[in-house]
């Protein structure tokens, strides 16, 4: 089909994001994305995927935004036979060593309930104090970045420069908090008013980074 009717594929996935899959009868034999779909399947004919597969699935995305998250998704879980490299997440965390302490903490306890083991008892835990929202951002600062607003409808943009200082509207304000004063003319925790973008579309509160 592919071969035999080029140019009305073309005409549905010309300049089109996507991510397309190539199979062997049932079988998936490999997973990939392309900003354009079409040359990257021709492509295929005759390098060394060839031979190798006989069917294929095109799914065509809005933009790309996350595309190469969706493509590295679906390579962890299926695992196809012809892509040599596996899916990697550009801010990731492998939650395995966590999910061991829990368990190894979860089975003391539950051996000292076996054997009527009585512990000492507990120090009573020490409140802690509340952030303080007027800290500066410079002990969190690797590289600059940009910062994001939204309050009664609108936007607002700002950019951490590399010295922990923030830049908005053209001024530079030492804290998150007196940048996002100047945002919203009023007080506030600005590290809890600006968004940072963690990994690509994923934007969170600025007060993540220091936990």
């Amino acid at each position: 089909m592919f071969e035999e009717y080029q140019q009305i594929i073309r005409e549905f996935v010309s300049r089109r994001h996507g991510i397309y899959a190539l199979y062997k009868g049932s079988r998936l034999y490999y997973v990939g994305l392309a900003t354009n779909l079409s040359s990257r399947l021709k492509a295929h004919l005759g390098d060394r995927h060839r031979g190798h597969w006989d069917r294929f699935s095109i799914y065509l995305t809005v933009g790309n935004e996350h595309l190469k998250e969706l493509e590295s998704l679906l390579l962890r879980v299926v695992k196809p036979k012809g892509n040599e490299q596996r899916g990697k997440f550009a801010s990731s965390e492998n939650l395995l060593r966590q999910l061991k302490r829990r368990i190894k903490a979860h089975q003391s306890e539950k051996l000292n309930d076996l054997i009527d083991h009585h512990p000492a008892p507990l120090e009573p835990k020490v409140a802690h104090k509340p952030k303080d929202p007027h800290v500066p951002l410079s002990g969190c600062v690797r590289k600059p970045f940009k910062l994001q607003a939204r309050l009664k409808g609108k936007t607002f943009h700002a950019k951490v420069r590399s010295d922990g200082t923030i830049r908005f509207q053209g001024k530079v304000y030492r804290s998150p908090s007196a940048a996002g004063g100047a945002a919203s003319k009023r007080a506030c925790n600005g590290w809890r008013f600006w968004r940072y973008e963690r990994a690509p579309g994923d934007w969170v509160r600025l007060d993540e980074l220091r936990k």
